[in-house]
């Protein structure tokens, strides 16, 4: 089972402070640590203009990728809430701009899912489908569905996510959007068709088997089939943002 008490810590590292969890078991699958910065004396110049760095022209060292840079190339100070900083720290113009776009989804899909939405689950163990709340963990390291049953799906043994769309089945060529966080080496990603289901693969603790379940927006309440389509629509930007730190 896992704790919703998972307490943090302040901590000060050479790039500014920290707030992050007492236990490295429990921090966020959405973040990374800090890079290891080049050495002063590996880099004469800066990383970007080839500006030669003397007593005027002074170094600094992009806290996301930790290369080396002079003020100019390096001026931006843009929140990196994956890195858990507190305050907003210096980045390189490349890093500045995949930040910002990561701050969105904290800022908007995180709470999404964060709070939770009703769908119509069914495991491939069963044909019946139950009414079910989804939510994201506290720590980010689970999916809690709650009705009848509970279930906990561990986010780091998610193996694929595939968000169906309005007017698509599932196994058909043309579904518009598939995530897949392990095996697969692509993304493709649909236009404005509303999502109206996921099928989501993973494998439970001590196995190599892989588990499905299908989540359906429910149909009573179009308040609520809002709400889990907005859902869908931030699980697959969780798993897309996942996806892509394999390569960071």
């Amino acid at each position: 089972m896992s704790s919703e008490r998972d307490g943090k810590k302040l901590v000060r590292s050479p790039s500014g402070l920290r707030m992050v969890p007492e236990s490295g078991m429990l921090s966020s699958p959405f973040c990374f640590d800090e890079p290891q910065w080049v050495p002063d004396k590996e880099c004469p110049r800066c990383m970007q203009c080839d500006t030669k760095f003397d007593f005027i022209t002074r170094k600094h060292h992009c806290r996301r990728c930790g290369k080396c840079f002079c003020d100019k190339c390096c001026s931006k100070k843009v929140p990196l809430p994956r890195m858990c900083f507190v305050d907003p720290v210096r980045q390189c113009a490349e890093c500045a701009l995949i930040s910002q776009k990561e701050t969105e989804f904290y800022d908007k899909q995180l709470k999404v899912l964060l709070n939770g939405a009703t769908f119509f689950v069914t495991s491939e163990t069963s044909e019946k489908s139950e009414t079910m709340v989804c939510r994201l963990s506290n720590n980010h390291r689970c999916l809690f569905l709650d009705g009848n049953s509970h279930y906990e799906i561990e986010f780091a043994r998610i193996s694929s996510v595939q968000i169906l769309t309005e007017g698509f089945t599932p196994g058909e060529k043309d579904i518009h959007t598939y995530t897949s966080l392990l095996e697969s080496q692509y993304i493709t990603e649909g236009g404005n068709t509303r999502a109206t289901g996921m099928l989501l693969q993973y494998k439970v603790p001590g196995s190599d088997d892989l588990k499905q379940m299908k989540f359906t927006t429910s149909e009573d309440l179009n308040s609520n089939k809002k709400l889990s389509a907005t859902w869908l629509v931030a699980m697959h930007k969780a798993a897309k943002l996942l996806y892509e730190s394999r390569d960071q």
